[in-house]
């Protein structure tokens, strides 16, 4: 499905990725961990085509997405729902979740599609005249989600997606997640929760400056002596 083979991505003379290589099977859960600055945000931007790779090629299910416009990556079948959520908070929750339906393939099946929304968000349904700047994080991060699941995306790419939530909702979260990937939709993850990642995970990948430093399914590397000290604290 996703394979991205080698890339270098530069911001300036400053290297954030080195020689990355990962892929992602159709119905998996793949995460990539690791520390703040170690270039998984940028992975995700080189993917979703607002960071162009220098070297180094990305596939979409066979076709190079490398120098694609965001929109056509969009419409290919990725989604990117982004770290921080990035909403529009002037408008309402509806007209969030429509501008993730901006493609025909997705505007011919919007109703269907929020109506599975709302199933896993039942409190969005009651939110949709309201404003998305005034909803509390966690449900500012279920638009957000939502929004990415408008476009009937075969890839959903989520930046951590449990930033800035109570602990109460973490859980919720990642229950959310695994619930839409138990419906066909592949997922590639980046999150600072690492157990929780992991553990619902079908393989990872851990990212160290820049550079992919391990890899192995969720179980494997929830075991790794590496990952229990660094990520764990274990």
């Amino acid at each position: 499905m996703l394979k991205v083979s080698g890339i270098d991505v530069y911001y300036g003379d400053m290297a954030a990725l080195n020689g990355v290589d990962i892929d992602v099977q159709p119905g998996e859960i793949v995460s990539v961990v690791g520390s703040n600055g170690a270039g998984k945000s940028t992975l995700l931007k080189a993917v979703s085509g607002i960071q162009r790779p220098r070297r180094g090629a990305i596939t979409f299910n066979g076709t190079d997405i490398s120098r694609a416009s965001t929109a056509r990556i969009v419409e290919l079948g990725v989604s990117h729902v982004p770290e921080g959520r990035q909403l529009f908070p002037t408008m309402t929750v509806l007209e969030n979740l429509e501008m993730g339906a901006q493609f025909e393939r997705a505007r011919k099946r919007r109703r269907e599609t929020m109506a599975q929304v709302f199933e896993y968000f039942p409190r969005l349904k009651e939110r949709l005249n309201q404003k998305a700047g005034t909803l509390s994080g966690g449900e500012q991060q279920m638009v957000a989600i939502g929004r990415g699941l408008m476009s009937l995306p075969e890839l959903m790419m989520l930046d951590e997606p449990s930033l800035g939530l109570a602990p109460v909702l973490v859980g919720k979260i990642f229950e959310i997640i695994r619930r839409i990937n138990e419906q066909g939709t592949a997922i590639l993850l980046i999150e600072q929760n690492v157990f929780h990642s992991l553990s619902i995970s079908n393989r990872g990948f851990v990212l160290e400056n820049g550079r992919i430093a391990l890899t192995g399914t969720g179980k494997e590397l929830l075991a790794s002596p590496h990952i229990r000290k660094t990520y764990l604290g274990l």
